[in-house]
């Protein structure tokens, strides 16, 4: 997402991912998007080192993992539709169900003490709170201004960083308020 500089959706069907060769990639019009903010780790050595058996389960037609992809999956398309309508409740729910699936199909030790120690700040603070990709980083969401300044001094007292998110807001946007990116037919 970094590559697109903004706020993207992002479609990896599996219908998609056989035609294409890739997945479908969508700038959404951050207008709509809440204030999120993201921390990550200052020291990423332990970023979830374990290893889990995540991928070779999915290889394998893991029933549990194939269940919890098209779930995550599922999840994406209500976000989607939670950011066009500005319904920052929703998201939050969505946002904390992405955490709670993911630590349930890869375990703790995969996930590692310092994200779960993140995660937890967060949600002690009542902000909703997921991983931004593969760990070491999360994206979260905090409706209430005044815990929102208390859970980024917990953070940074217990060493992790903070800041903001301001999307890019440069991506001329289509009638309804998305843009196909390159390699993408609409």
């Amino acid at each position: 997402v970094q590559v697109y500089e903004g706020l993207v959706y992002m479609d990896f069907s599996k219908d998609i991912m056989e035609d294409q060769g890739h997945g479908r990639y969508e700038c959404l019009d951050p207008s709509h998007a809440p204030p999120f903010w993201l921390a990550y780790l200052s020291d990423p050595s332990d970023s979830g080192r374990f290893h889990s058996n995540v991928r070779q389960r999915f290889d394998n037609g893991d029933k549990e993992v194939m269940e919890a992809m098209r779930t995550f999956a599922d999840y994406t398309d209500q976000a989607r539709v939670t950011l066009e309508a500005g319904d920052a409740g929703k998201l939050s729910e969505l946002m904390n169900m992405n955490f709670d699936l993911r630590r349930r199909i890869y375990g703790d030790p995969a996930i590692g003490q310092k994200n779960l120690q993140m995660v937890d700040i967060a949600r002690q603070h009542g902000s909703a709170v997921k991983f931004c990709g593969s760990g070491g980083a999360v994206v979260g969401l905090c409706t209430e201004p005044n815990n929102l300044v208390q859970m980024k001094r917990q953070l940074q007292e217990e060493g992790f960083v903070v800041c903001d998110i301001i999307p890019y807001l440069g991506t001329p946007a289509g009638s309804n308020g998305t843009v196909p990116l390159p390699g993408n037919t609409p």
